[in-house]
């Protein structure tokens, strides 16, 4: 077993440990729980006794997947193994189906009736270290971040505010948080200002320019939510419910 294997078999049998690829001290203390459960010599060294011990709990374990999934949002296969440090959400500014454009630049879209589409690109890609073609979906940061897109606001505007002929619906918001909340899980991403974040929220919140992104400032299921700071917020706070739950 590789490192990420590693780990990926710790999460499906119960740790909570980052499938990142470091064996740093989080995943060393749940190899030694692991080892001592298992009356092997407890040192936090995956060695080929342990590994052998793994495979057998998993084993055990089916058909539980390798990988778990609270509220079975997005698949196993579209979350592989990456070191990923945060998720930027977007909306498309088109409609309520994802089109090849919007594939190319996101790795998930949720349409207007809250159904998940896979993008081009894997999210691993994007990974810190990671190989492949990218999801470039925002200016200057792309390295360690997932993007998820909403498909709505063709033809929308900002001041005074019009939400356009695809407006964002209160069925993709859910859909986002539970999707974001699936990411972090997997990914062992934190839920902050930093880590989790919408597009409008880059350049105050990391110092990146964005040429004036306003996805999100305004949600059009919910007028009396404004700026970007106050729709951030809202998300983090549905993602942090939904992870608690």
């Amino acid at each position: 077993m590789i490192p990420n294997e590693v780990q990926a078999a710790l999460v499906a049998l119960g740790y909570s440990v980052a499938v990142d690829g470091n064996i740093g001290p989080k995943t060393r203390e749940a190899i030694k729980d692991f080892q001592k459960r298992h009356d092997l010599k407890v040192d936090g060294h995956a060695g080929p006794l342990t590994i052998a011990r793994l495979h057998e709990a998993l084993a055990a374990a089916k058909p539980a997947p390798a990988i778990p999934e609270p509220g079975d949002i997005v698949p196993a296969q579209w979350m592989p193994a990456g070191r990923l440090e945060r998720v930027i959400c977007h909306w498309t500014a088109g409609q309520h189906r994802a089109s090849d454009l919007d594939r190319s630049h996101y790795h998930i879209l949720i349409e207007g009736q809250g159904g998940l589409v896979r993008g081009d690109s894997p999210i691993s890609a994007n990974g810190i270290g990671g190989t492949g073609k990218r999801a470039s979906h925002t200016l200057n940061c792309n390295t360690g971040s997932i993007g998820v897109s909403l498909c709505c606001m063709a033809g929308a505007k900002e001041q005074p505010f019009d939400p356009g002929k695809a407006p964002m619906t209160a069925v993709q918001w859910e859909r986002l948080v539970r999707v974001v909340a699936d990411l972090c899980r997997r990914y062992g991403i934190p839920v902050t200002p930093r880590t989790v974040l919408s597009h409008a929220e880059v350049q105050a919140n990391l110092g990146i320019k964005q040429r004036g992104k306003w996805d999100f400032t305004r949600l059009a299921f919910a007028p009396s939510v404004k700026g970007a700071k106050a729709c951030g917020d809202l998300l983090r706070a549905g993602v942090s419910a939904s992870l608690a739950a």
